[in-house]
């Protein structure tokens, strides 16, 4: 658990520095369990989000743009009303708990003082984001509304007093000396760790196991004193935000962890430090949510046309096999008087054969031997004429799994603005049926909404990330003579730089944009190609997104996250 209540200390000292007596000027909800705060302070806007997600839950500022839904939900409409032009006064930590509660003070609509709190509980699937009104200790609303049929010590919904979470009477850590580390652990009896967690309040297993780690020989004399010095490390304020990389799996904390061995990125402030840790995970999570269904029909469909092309192939290797049809045909019609109705079978001396042997044709008894010789040429002419028409649904199968493949990469990186289009384009295709056939036909109709970065030397660098936008960014928006790219032979965005003659670093940063945004996303010494949109065409009845290039050129990258990041905060 890196956001612990220890974490949560650092974070509030964090956002108190920078928001207290700001302004709130205006609350979004982008999504369901996120709300966002535009604060003035200090002359500068902030951006605060709340996080109530079940997995990413969490409080920071942050640079990170989120696409606003057309009609903001009831809760962002309620918020409005009551804390929009509010000053902020306070933001404290309750106890050592995850939980923070933002002091607000405004006058309401008839010109009285009002005072609200809003509350943040970070308790992974039970996280809440809480509006009370605090002269009466009434809740307003919440994110997510529990009855006592689900929690018999309160509830959360509208009208009801606010009550704290149970207290779970632990120690104040940063109160604590080493006589009380000593006091609380059992050393006798092991599971130093959970010990620790379970007598100090905001402590976490990751913080217990550094502090174990740190102690060497974890004893009565090490613990107790690597314990309360890590402790005065985090209230002193001694922080060095840090993400620790093991290959598997990220890590962040509030300074790197000796215990958690892999690569460690330090960050100036928590906020930064959460912005990169959470960079694209929520998104993917949403994207997830609201495109599962075009998933599974995605992989369902490439499946199934998998499936065809295997037995259309079994079909063409018996469709090669007509010459024997016409040979058996042969022989029956040169050995007709010594075959009788009624058999079922009749061996011949095949005169193909330069050793003289025989060969058992097989006969229908219903036929005549002169039928059954037909019925020989007649499946030779046909297996002979379907060979072209199967190659033909071959090629055409391929084609289905080669978009059905690109169509699951698109989905994979898409942002939640993305799988309306992505929704659009299947319907367009006959894939699936739209509910609302006007509403399908207006939003068809719009213009894809292209992502745009800037390069190091401030060269502007467009991406598609599905396939309207790849055809609108190739087809409609790049100049012939700017520079188009595509990972090689490999499902991904078209990515153009608007320049003529870029530098060699555009190059390379719009490179790794494209091998980013494809199926080549976690690999290394990624190809890209890269020539003038003039050389890109699309082929006459080709599926969206499909072009073919020539006169590219080539060059290798790596796809990093750092890059991407920086491209698009510029």
């Amino acid at each position: 658990m890196s956001f612990d209540g220890l974490f949560t200390k650092a974070m509030v000292e964090e956002l108190a520095r920078t928001l207290k007596g700001g302004r709130i000027n205006k609350v979004h909800q982008p999504y369901k369990n996120e709300i966002i705060l535009t604060i003035r302070a200090n002359g500068v806007n902030n951006k605060l989000l709340f996080s109530a997600h079940p997995s990413y839950a969490r409080v920071q500022l942050t640079n990170e743009a989120y696409e606003n839904p057309s009609e903001p939900p009831m809760f962002c409409m309620l918020l409005r009303k009551h804390i929009e032009g509010y000053l902020l006064e306070d933001v404290y930590q309750v106890e050592n708990d995850r939980m923070i509660i933002f002091e607000i003070k405004g006058r309401n609509e008839i010109g009285d003082v009002s005072y609200k709190q809003l509350i943040i509980e970070i308790m992974g699937r039970h996280s809440n984001i809480v509006l009370v009104d605090k002269t009466r200790n009434i809740i307003l609303d919440s994110v997510k509304h529990v009855s006592f049929a689900v929690n018999s010590h309160r509830a959360i919904l509208p009208g009801q007093p606010y009550v704290y979470p149970p207290e779970q009477k632990k120690q104040n850590p940063f109160l604590a000396v080493e006589e009380d580390v000593l006091r609380k652990v059992d050393f006798n009896s092991g599971k130093l760790e959970k010990q620790i967690v379970e007598h100090f309040a905001g402590t976490s297993p990751l913080f217990a196991k550094e502090v174990i780690h740190q102690s060497g020989i974890a004893n009565r004399a090490t613990v107790p004193k690597t314990f309360i010095k890590m402790i005065q490390r985090i209230g002193n304020g001694e922080l060095e935000p840090a993400i620790m990389s093991t290959g598997n799996k990220d890590v962040f904390y509030l300074f790197p962890l000796e215990h958690v061995k892999g690569e460690v990125k330090s960050f100036n402030s928590l906020s930064e430090l959460l912005d990169r840790f959470y960079f694209g995970k929520a998104e993917r999570d949403r994207v997830k949510q609201q495109g599962h269904d075009i998933e599974r029909l995605i992989i369902n469909e490439k499946e199934k046309n998998e499936k065809k092309i295997e037995k259309l192939e079994d079909t063409l290797r018996e469709a090669e096999k007509a010459e024997q049809l016409q040979r058996y045909g042969e022989l029956l019609t040169a050995n007709l008087y010594a075959a009788k109705k009624g058999m079922k079978e009749i061996e011949v001396i095949d005169y193909y054969d330069e050793t003289g042997g025989t060969v058992a044709i097989s006969l229908d008894p219903r036929k005549t031997p002169s039928e059954n010789a037909q019925k020989y040429f007649s499946k030779y002419q046909k297996a002979k004429n379907s060979v072209s028409i199967v190659i033909e649904q071959i090629e055409k199968a391929r084609e289905e799994v080669l978009y059905f493949d690109n169509l699951l990469q698109q989905v994979q990186s898409a942002s939640p603005k993305d799988i309306q289009e992505i929704r659009d384009e299947l319907i367009e295709g006959g894939y699936i049926r739209s509910r609302q056939k006007r509403n399908a036909k207006k939003i068809s109709n719009a213009k894809p909404i292209l992502d745009y970065y800037l390069s190091s030397d401030s060269t502007e660098i467009i991406v598609g990330k599905n396939n309207k936008q790849n055809d609108y960014l190739t087809n409609k928006v790049a100049a012939r003579d700017e520079i188009w790219l595509h990972t090689k032979d490999i499902p991904g965005s078209h990515v153009v730089i608007r320049s003529k003659e870029p530098s060699e670093t555009t190059i390379h940063e719009a490179a790794n944009l494209a091998a980013y945004y494809s199926k080549a996303r976690n690999s290394s010494s990624v190809p890209v190609d890269f020539t003038k949109v003039r050389y890109v065409k699309k082929p006459n009845g080709a599926k969206p997104g499909f072009v073919i290039y020539d006169n590219q050129q080539t060059v290798y990258v790596t796809p990093k996250d750092e890059i991407v990041l920086k491209l698009k905060k510029k």
